[in-house]
């Protein structure tokens, strides 16, 4: 087995996976030989586009549009996923959206749109993935949290909220399930250039101090957290279990 296929066989969930982290995670891991769930709600052309490019690497893919927000539709892409490809060996908890507001304005609708997206749907995902890992007695949860789970930033008090709940899911899912042979942890990127940062009132002030007090001298890329991904999820790396692995190029290490 060479570097290149060392997840031949396995097949990866990756919530909103269309358009930027989730769609470099969908690559780094179809570049190793999984077969990849592409996850989206809204952007079908762009979930086409991660699919394309996946099966350009010589994987294989399936393009579900599921609300992953709703425990059911989250549900149905795991099931989606293991039909299509015989099972589920890993789960990424990737999608994120939220009301970007004061915490002191937001309203019980803005918290149950941020709280299921971004953090129930890791639950219900691992709860619906996890029985076709047991099978196999191998498998792979991770979600994708962020600095914004532990420091304050400007309109981000909810999702927030829901990056520090993935963090506390992945340690109690890490105890329960390694006995299984599941090995759970979470990411925390430092800033990350995407689409996702146009919805930030204040995306410029984030990006112009984010690269003040990064010490690397630049942001961290997709592409750069894909990668992470796909070494968590080799046997190299198994004994690292219910960590949240920071990525932000010193970022947080800045007073």
């Amino acid at each position: 087995m060479t570097p290149f296929d060392i997840l031949r066989g396995k097949t990866a969930v990756i919530t909103g996976s269309g358009r930027g982290i989730g769609r470099a995670i969908g690559l780094a891991l179809a570049s190793h030989g999984a077969s990849i769930a592409v996850n989206y709600f809204r952007q079908r052309e762009q979930a086409e586009e991660t699919a394309a490019q996946v099966e350009a690497l010589g994987g294989r893919s399936v393009v579900v549009k599921a609300h992953v927000g709703e425990i059911a539709g989250v549900q149905r892409l795991v099931a989606t996923a293991a039909e299509t490809f015989g099972g589920v060996d890993i789960f990424i908890g990737n999608a994120a959206s939220g009301v970007l507001k004061p915490v002191i304005e937001q309203q019980a609708k803005g918290w149950d749109w941020t709280l299921n997206i971004n953090a129930r749907s890791l639950l219900f995902g691992a709860q619906a993935a996890a029985p076709y890992m047991m099978r196999s007695g191998w498998g792979r949860i991770i979600g994708i949290s962020s600095f914004g789970g532990r420091r304050v930033l400007p309109e981000y008090s909810l999702v927030g909220v829901s990056k520090a709940a993935i963090e506390t899911l992945i340690r109690y899912l890490a105890v329960e399930l390694i006995p299984h042979g599941i090995v759970c942890n979470a990411i925390s990127p430092g800033v990350v250039e995407t689409e996702a940062l146009n919805f930030f009132p204040s995306k410029d002030a984030i990006l112009s101090e984010g690269l003040r007090r990064t010490p690397a001298g630049r942001f961290v890329t997709p592409e750069e957290i894909g990668r992470l991904v796909a070494w968590l999820c080799t046997d190299d790396a198994r004994m690292i279990v219910g960590q949240t692995i920071v990525i932000d190029g010193g970022y947080e290490l800045m007073a």
